[in-house]
């Protein structure tokens, strides 16, 4: 959690975000990754699963923050694709992180 928000509030001209630029691949497929990490995590380790759930969820508030930050951030700007990816990421997280936590829970 901590790189995400890290990464999140860096400026645009940092050397972190320069060479993510570089990457050959979306922006917005980084942004669902970490978010889909972000998510699952949390389902899995908690041992409520509702309480997992809703922290999982709770991610989505991360990430909508973290966007509005940016509005704050040298060289960084709000994008309404970044927080849909988040969303995504999020969503996706939360219910990979169900049948996970099952196959888990059998180690």
């Amino acid at each position: 959690m901590v790189s995400v928000v890290v990464g999140s509030l860096l400026p645009g001209s940092s050397p972190v975000l320069v060479a993510m630029s570089r990457l050959p691949v979306s922006d917005k497929a980084l942004h669902f990754a970490a978010y889909l990490a972000l998510a699952a995590l949390p389902v899995v380790g908690f041992c409520e699963r509702r309480r997992g759930m809703a922290a999982g969820l709770a991610m989505f508030g991360l990430g909508l923050a973290l966007e509005a930050l940016q509005h704050f951030v040298a060289g960084r700007s709000v994008e309404l694709r970044d927080l849909v990816a988040n969303g995504a990421g999020v969503g996706c997280g939360a219910l990979l992180g169900l049948p996970l936590r099952s196959f888990v829970s059998l180690l």
